[in-house]
């Protein structure tokens, strides 16, 4: 299924489930990974959804950030920050999801990537479950920079986790 585009997203649960399954069906399609990696805070959310829907054990976070606070519109670090990068652990040969709530400018998870693919993964997949296309700043379009995409959007994302 194509992600659908709109303004804004205030994404309920009942959104959050959509997605999230749609995501699981697609990415079973595509063989199930070993290895689910959360972006912390906010990928952990989704990140243990698609473990739990794909049937898969080994979950595993990391933390890169540009933002500088939880706020709408948040101050931004010129570059993504690595904080602890011994907890993605052992990854060499494994067949890696790397899973994010929101991609604004993509950077985040084009660092992320560029770190687990150091770690020599046997393969490394993308999934998001919404790209704010407003924010987006890599060369190439979300649909050629991440595998999976729930949704796209030309606006700020709320989530059903976070303090309104």
């Amino acid at each position: 299924m194509a992600a659908e585009t709109q303004l804004g997203a205030d994404i309920s649960w009942t959104d959050f489930a959509e997605f999230t399954q749609q995501l699981a069906e697609r990415i079973r399609s595509d063989r199930i990974p070993q290895t689910i990696v959360g972006i912390l805070r906010g990928g952990m959310i989704p990140a243990v959804a698609l473990a739990h829907q794909l049937d898969v054990r080994d979950v595993r976070a990391v933390e890169v950030t540009r933002t500088l606070s939880d706020g709408i519109q948040a101050e931004k670090s010129s570059a993504p920050r690595l904080r602890n990068p011994a907890s993605l652990g052992n990854l060499v040969g494994r067949d890696v999801l790397l899973v994010d709530d929101v991609a604004g400018s993509g950077t985040t998870l084009a660092h992320t990537r560029r770190i687990i693919a150091g770690l020599t993964a046997a393969r490394l997949r993308t999934a998001v479950l919404c790209v704010n296309q407003a924010n987006w700043l890599l060369p190439q379009q979300p649909q050629a920079a991440i595998d999976y995409i729930a949704l796209r959007c030309e606006g700020w994302v709320i989530f059903p986790w976070e303090t309104r």
